[in-house]
């Protein structure tokens, strides 16, 4: 008991400090935190959905170049 009597005032002052620095927050606060992440990530990144659809676009227009450039190599021969 003398122990904890001894580090009373450390203990007190430690909780302060972390009151202070907001070491510890509140589910709300949590929550609005995490609300925010979600929109900055959907304004800042795009889709797996997005990405797929551009990336078969692109195959679509590679597939055409080569059918293109297959059709000028024939017609020089």
């Amino acid at each position: 008991m003398n122990n904890v009597i001894e580090f009373a005032p450390f203990i007190v002052v430690m909780f302060v400090f972390l009151i202070q620095h907001k070491i510890f927050i509140t589910p709300e606060q949590l929550e609005k935190r995490h609300r925010e992440i979600l929109s900055e990530v959907q304004n800042n990144f795009a889709t797996m959905q997005s990405v797929e659809l551009v990336r078969e676009q692109i195959t679509d227009i590679c597939e055409k170049i080569d059918k293109i450039y297959d059709f000028l190599i024939k017609n020089e021969a």
